[in-house]
């Protein structure tokens, strides 16, 4: 199997277009004819991850993060970015990223959230067409307290601290919600009807605009998209079956809580 083999089954299902203008989806290290024999997946890149590439043999690192977001003026290995460039190329291991293309495709990153979460009669929130925009919107199987709302998306999603804001109904059952940095979504949520907005990086601005409207649950931006290792295992495992995935034990989140 070829790099570009694999690439090729992740932009079907998450075309390069998709992307939004500032980002870096694609290829960021490796030759597309290279022969792969599995790939490593993971939100971010780090040196443990390639190191972790290296010791399964395999050949390719896909991420939801592109490792390269702002152009490089040297590469000497002064950076955490820089290190990890340094290192791929050095070991031979592709880096691939699909980031707001994959967020944007259809069925993508905030839908995949949503099944996670349990919600039912999924729609996109924000649509630009045949399934494809930014954001998810569903249905709980029943009105739930706002208390045990939080606590089951603690609990689903392994989150250890939900910043939130003051509930303007005591139960929830409409839930709009965007992987990442989604504050800017807040009016679509609201104006789909949503109890609950959830996403993360919530300025304090959002917080007040959302009072008396809507219940916002600010989950923490690597927490809401560590779904992309199992959407990208699921795209890549339906089409390639015997391709080896594995996801990364060696990725941490970056962000600690003291609670």
């Amino acid at each position: 199997m070829r790099v570009k083999d694999i690439i090729a089954v992740i932009e079907e299902f998450a075309p390069l277009a998709l992307q939004e203008t500032y980002d870096n989806a694609g290829l960021i290290t490796g030759h597309p004819e290279t022969g792969v024999t599995g790939a490593v997946l993971c939100v971010d890149v780090s040196e443990e991850v390639i190191d972790e590439a290296v010791r399964l043999g395999a050949g390719l690192v896909i991420a939801h993060h592109p490792v390269i977001f702002r152009p490089l003026r040297a590469i000497t290995g002064q950076t955490n970015v820089e290190k990890v460039v340094m290192k791929a190329i050095r070991e031979g291991i592709a880096i691939y990223a699909a980031h707001t293309n994959l967020d944007r495709a259809r069925h993508g990153m905030s839908w995949m959230l949503a099944r996670q979460l349990g919600l039912a009669n999924i729609e996109v929130l924000d649509p630009e067409g045949e399934g494809v925009g930014f954001g998810a919107v569903g249905e709980l199987a029943e009105e739930t307290e706002v208390t045990e709302f939080l606590r089951e998306v603690q609990r689903k999603l392994g989150v250890g601290c939900i910043r939130y804001s003051e509930p303007h109904k005591e139960r929830v059952r409409r839930v709009a919600l965007i992987t990442g940095s989604g504050g800017d979504g807040l009016e679509k949520a609201i104006g789909a009807g949503a109890d609950v907005f959830l996403t993360a990086d919530l300025r304090h601005d959002r917080f007040l605009a959302a009072r008396g409207r809507i219940l916002l649950a600010d989950i923490g931006h690597f927490e809401s998209e560590f779904c992309a290792i199992e959407l990208i295992h699921d795209v890549i495992s339906k089409k390639i079956p015997n391709f080896a995935l594995h996801k990364s034990t060696k990725e941490r989140n970056p962000v600690g809580y003291f609670v």
